[in-house]
């Protein structure tokens, strides 16, 4: 068989197989993603293989740069990569997506062993904080606001209705007032 029967024959195999599973994605015909652990599980990571023109006799590439895999240090993501490149020899001319996936979900713990999490927006904040004190003062100045006693408070309140703004019509000019005290030409 050629390469690329053989890769239509595992490309319809990894689609009935993977098929209704969240954690499989195809993102082309020849690359595919697969989540190795659950959702919420720090221990989590992603595998991206991508066929060679010429997969299976050749190696596919292997890859874990996707976003999810942020906070995986790059020595773990190489030790899992070389752990699954020995699969990838020992499986060289045959269909080996699903047997990488199948080996890596097996081997989860194995491969995570020296996984700590690294906190990518813990060290954003630390950069930031360590900037911000210079900044802090000036800030605190422009933000004060004018204090009100209990009184203005009360008043306030009175002339505003249930939702804080003011009723229609309170700047008007009591035009009744006007008309009495306004005019002396009438006299």
């Amino acid at each position: 068989m050629s390469a690329n029967e053989d890769q239509e024959m595992e490309l319809e195999a990894l689609r009935s197989i993977y098929e209704g599973d969240d954690s499989f994605r195809e993102l082309s015909p020849v690359s595919f993603q697969y989540r190795i652990g659950e959702n919420g599980d720090p221990k989590a990571f992603l595998i991206e293989i991508s066929w060679t023109e010429t997969y299976p006799q050749t190696p596919p590439i292997l890859s874990m740069n996707a976003f999810f895999n942020n906070t995986i240090s790059s020595a773990v993501k190489q030790s899992i990569l070389a752990k699954l490149q020995e699969a990838v020899e020992a499986n060289l001319g045959t269909a080996m997506t699903y047997t990488l996936f199948e080996y890596a979900k097996d081997n989860k713990e194995q491969f995570m062993e020296n996984h700590n999490p690294i906190n990518s927006a813990t060290s954003i904040s630390n950069i930031i904080s360590i900037e911000t004190p210079n900044t802090a003062p000036s800030s605190k100045k422009k933000d004060k606001k004018e204090q009100l006693s209990k009184a203005q408070k009360r008043k306030l309140a009175d002339k505003t209705d249930h939702k804080g703004e003011l009723p229609r019509g309170w700047n008007w000019v009591d035009v009744v007032k006007l008309s009495k005290t306004g005019s002396k030409d009438d006299e």
